[in-house]
């Protein structure tokens, strides 16, 4: 989908803290194995703060970026993968009432690892059909903790890290142009992250923490090995190709692709090689020292490009993400100005 006149007027970030892998290796929570594949330095997590709390402090972040007020924001998306510090409860209510104050309509999105870039779809469908006339805030966050869940050993191969990520979206203007926007789903690949469990009445009916190598492996060995990859390229290839084609762009001319925050073992496999991306026009210096944030990493690395200095204006950025369930997402946007909050090159 070719966009006009939609603009990212700012971005944040908040990882409260970082472990260091050579510690969690030294403690014996991390096995080699899996830290040697992922080859990071440091994940982010969160000592005390939930993933409700991160959030709302990102989206106050980004508002201030933005010079936006609560007043001025018709929709509030949070997308999320895990629980948010309490149970039965609207979590989208919670940052509306911190960061906004406002009436407008504050709404959960469950995309999985996806939801960043489904958010920043349906935000951009919302302003463009004329439903609110101010603008609209994403905001992203988990905290990937014990007991539902192991950081290393729950996906090995992506450390889970805990942090939030915002970024409001507008028609009046900003620092960076969404060009396109493209997203993909195929069912078929579901139960990759389901198994061959039967369904539950509650939470960790089967297992705690979540084992999702089990699923996988209950998956391929039903449907092969080949099948799952196959499909699993065709979809990220389906956005990829679909948004840049709309953007009237190559892959090869942008400057920066910012991918998932997995490991290094299953970035070289999924889109360097495949895809031919060179590891130094992506995040994977930023992300190595940060873990996979679920829905945020899309949000994050393109914040960290813009406070870091390192993307100037003129540049084209490419936000590519995937989901299980599964969905893929890729995003263009142009690089207008620097702002003032971020630093120069």
């Amino acid at each position: 989908m070719r966009l006009e006149d939609v603009y990212i007027r700012g971005t944040s970030t908040r990882l409260p803290s970082r472990i260091p892998v050579a510690d969690a290796v030294a403690s014996g929570a991390c096995p080699p194995r899996v830290a040697a594949g992922a080859d990071m330095d440091s994940v982010a997590y969160s000592p005390h703060e939930s993933a409700a709390e991160m959030a709302a402090t990102a989206a106050r972040t980004a508002l201030e970026r933005a010079g936006t007020h609560g007043g001025e924001v018709g929709l509030l998306l949070h997308a999320d993968t895990y629980h948010q510090g309490q149970d039965l409860w609207p979590v989208a209510s919670y940052i509306q009432r911190e960061a906004l104050g406002n009436t407008c309509q504050a709404i959960e999105i469950r995309q999985m690892s996806n939801g960043g870039l489904a958010a920043l779809d349906l935000a951009t469908a919302y302003l463009a059909a004329g439903h609110g006339h101010g603008d609209a805030l994403l905001t992203t966050a988990d905290r990937f903790c014990a007991p539902g869940i192991d950081r290393w050993n729950t996906d090995p191969g992506t450390p889970y890290a805990d942090g939030a990520t915002s970024l409001v979206l507008s028609r009046r203007g900003g620092f960076a142009r969404l060009v396109s926007l493209a997203l993909h789903a195929d069912p078929e690949l579901e139960p990759l992250h389901r198994g061959d469990d039967p369904f539950t009445t509650a939470p960790f009916g089967h297992r705690m923490p979540v084992d999702f190598e089990a699923a996988k492996r209950s998956f391929v060995g039903r449907a092969g090995i080949s099948y799952a990859i196959t499909r699993a390229h065709s979809g990220q290839q389906t956005v990829i190709k679909q948004a840049l084609a709309d953007a009237g762009s190559e892959l090869g001319e942008a400057d920066w692709v910012v991918l998932p925050h997995f490991g290094r073992r299953r970035l070289n496999s999924i889109y360097y090689k495949p895809f031919g991306i060179d590891p130094a026009r992506t995040t994977w210096e930023f992300s190595r020292t940060v873990g996979h944030l679920g829905a945020g990493d899309q949000f994050a690395g393109l914040d960290h490009l813009m406070v870091s200095g390192r993307a100037a204006p003129g540049d084209r950025c490419v936000l590519v993400s995937v989901g299980a369930g599964y969905s893929w997402g890729c995003a263009v946007l142009d690089i207008l100005e620097r702002p003032g909050w971020a630093a120069a090159a």
